[in-house]
């Protein structure tokens, strides 16, 4: 019997304000534990909160970029539950009126489009954190209590660990382009909840589903969907029934484990938030919003095909992440070499920042000095190979590429003087390659290129040397 996978997300994204979304304290991240506090953002009795005008801003700029429409009328809910980390036992949220309704993002996988279907995203408040590591037992930081989130919700459209990961990645790319959110899945400005069931191949009804909550990595995504859709496979083939509940997914040991049953949908006594006065977004609101989207990744990505002639794997590359673009076309601008400056994003730049364990975002170079040390590369003062040594130099001092050209001495001989009398010693030095190449082995000019950049340990100019290795060889052949 063969199963199919079927999976619906909610991709929590804390939205980039400075402030929270109810009161004026700061939102910034790896602050001292519960320093970020005041009486609103813990819920103290009397306190009245305002909302933040930026989280509704962003919140209808994700949905726009979503391809959502956007509420004219929408308000905040109380949505009640007890948790350690959340002091005052509700949650405000929105639960009938969101602000965003009826998104689809296209994905690609293996070559076939798809559109997946987002059902709402609406507007809520985090809560803190708990820290479990602590030999005093588990405790709680609330600073991220009333931090600013988004929750996309999708439809159950996604079929695969391939598509989830494909989908979350076009999520967080738009979000990021968009300036909603940073998006560091590191400091838990993104995180995913998967709803996974599995059904019999042919079936429209959809299986039991179980949650695995709080994924904060593609890698955890792939693995978690992976394991739980196997776990469900086990479970009915030996004729059990899936048991609907949360669970916790491990991403040391590879294992998800049971959290809470959830075998009836949890009353959470929604009511309109009544401190709060209802959210209405004028027509000429959303116009002025959608005027000011930027660029967003899939038309980048068509017109650096068109515009630049990269091929469709560059494009992708480059537009993967704003950061990366923005440092593409900065340097584009001052050196009019796309795919070259693109070669070396893709494959040269990576290492480095994997060496430092860094990303993009953090790059200690500037785009006018990669451009910089291609134009000398170009202009053969030095050659690809100096070319990486002094990129990893900049990586490690922040020093400009000719100032790293000059101190080590990495210019390229191009004097054909002194070029001349070094070859000339070389040939005569092999003369069995000189004999090879009379007899038509053209290999042997190769064996002499590398003698003579031995020699010059690197600095030869490759095109001037090998000019002058065949004149010379010529001259030996008579």
């Amino acid at each position: 019997m063969e199963y199919e996978m079927v999976i619906g997300m909610e991709i929590h994204v804390e939205l980039g304000t400075k402030t929270k979304i109810f009161c004026s304290c700061p939102t910034k991240f790896g602050q001292e534990e519960n320093t970020h506090t005041c009486p609103v953002c813990l819920g103290m009795p009397g306190v009245l909160p305002v909302l933040n005008e930026k989280v509704v801003e962003y919140a209808t700029r994700a949905g726009l970029a979503l391809n959502c429409e956007i509420a004219h009328f929408s308000k905040m809910d109380r949505k009640n539950y007890f948790y350690p980390d959340l002091p005052k036992a509700y949650q405000t949220s929105q639960f009938d009126l969101p602000i965003c309704t009826g998104g689809v993002v296209e994905i690609e996988v293996d070559g076939v489009k798809k559109d997946i279907g987002i059902t709402r995203i609406h507007i809520e408040e985090d809560a803190g954190k708990l820290l479990h590591e602590s030999a005093d037992g588990t405790l709680v930081d609330v600073n991220r209590c009333g931090v600013p989130l988004v929750e996309i919700v999708t439809e159950p459209d996604l079929r695969s660990a391939e598509e989830a990961r494909t989908f979350a990645e076009k999520v967080r790319n738009i979000m990021e382009y968009t300036g909603v959110s940073d998006c560091k899945m590191q400091e838990g400005s993104m995180r995913f909840d998967v709803n996974i069931s599995m059904r019999e191949k042919g079936v429209t009804v959809l299986g039991t589903r179980t949650e695995m909550k709080n994924l904060n990595s593609f890698r955890a995504l792939i693995r978690a969907v992976q394991y739980e859709s196997k776990r469900q496979i086990i479970e009915l083939k030996k004729g059990h029934e899936i048991v609907q509940e949360t669970r916790k997914w491990d991403d040391t040991k590879g294992v998800s484990s049971s959290l809470r049953s959830k075998e009836e949908a949890q009353d959470y006594r929604y009511f309109p938030e009544p401190d709060l006065v209802p959210i209405v977004i004028e027509k000429e609101y959303i116009e002025k919003i959608k005027r000011e989207l930027p660029e967003l990744p899939e038309a980048k990505k068509q017109r650096y095909i068109d515009e630049y002639k990269l091929p469709e794997y560059d494009a992708g590359v480059l537009t993967a992440t704003g950061v990366t673009a923005r440092f593409f076309e900065e340097a584009v601008l001052l050196y009019d070499e796309p795919k070259q400056i693109s070669n070396w994003i893709m494959v040269e730049i990576p290492p480095l920042l994997k060496e430092k364990e860094i990303t993009m975002e953090n790059i200690p170079i500037a785009p006018v000095q990669l451009a910089e040390l291609l134009k000398l590369v170009k202009e053969n003062v030095i050659n690809g190979t100096s070319g990486k040594e002094v990129l990893k130099e900049m990586f490690n001092t922040g020093k400009n590429p000719g100032e790293i050209v000059k101190e080590k001495g990495l210019a390229q001989m191009s004097d054909t003087a002194e070029l001349e009398a070094i070859i000339e010693k070389i040939v005569a030095d092999n003369p069995k390659s000189v004999e090879d190449i009379g007899t038509g082995n053209e290999k042997a000019y190769g064996f002499l290129t590398g003698k003579v950049m031995k020699e010059t340990k690197g600095k030869a100019n490759p095109q001037v040397a090998n000019k002058i290795i065949r004149e010379v060889v010529a001259k030996h052949l008579g």
